[in-house]
């Protein structure tokens, strides 16, 4: 999350004294895929709540976000083999990316 977005998020939490597992925005799951989908239509793009969280995952692990902190901070998975499976398999174009990376080339 951009440091901007979480001070942000935290003034918000504060001024409005959330506590504990009290919800930081009054929206349920299926307004925010109303919405998310409504703004999806408007730019001809199929997208759900459930793609947003798979990209952000997705994007965070292949900029080298430890998969642990994936798994556990971003989508909230118990099993990390949850998150393994989430993600899916690495492109043969990627892997070799990595690699030059790792063997800094």
């Amino acid at each position: 999350m951009p440091e901007n977005v979480s001070r942000k998020l935290s003034e918000h939490i504060q001024e409005n004294s959330i506590q504990g597992e009290k919800r930081i925005f009054t929206i349920c799951y299926l307004t925010a895929r109303y919405l998310i989908r409504g703004l999806g239509a408007k730019l001809n793009v199929n997208v759900s709540p459930h793609d947003l969280s798979r990209y952000s995952a997705t994007y965070a692990s292949r900029n080298g976000v430890p998969l642990e902190v994936v798994s556990k901070v971003i989508l909230r998975h118990q099993d990390l083999k949850t998150t393994q499976i989430y993600l899916g398999k690495v492109t043969d174009s990627e892997a070799i990316r990595w690699m030059d990376i790792l063997h800094e080339k």
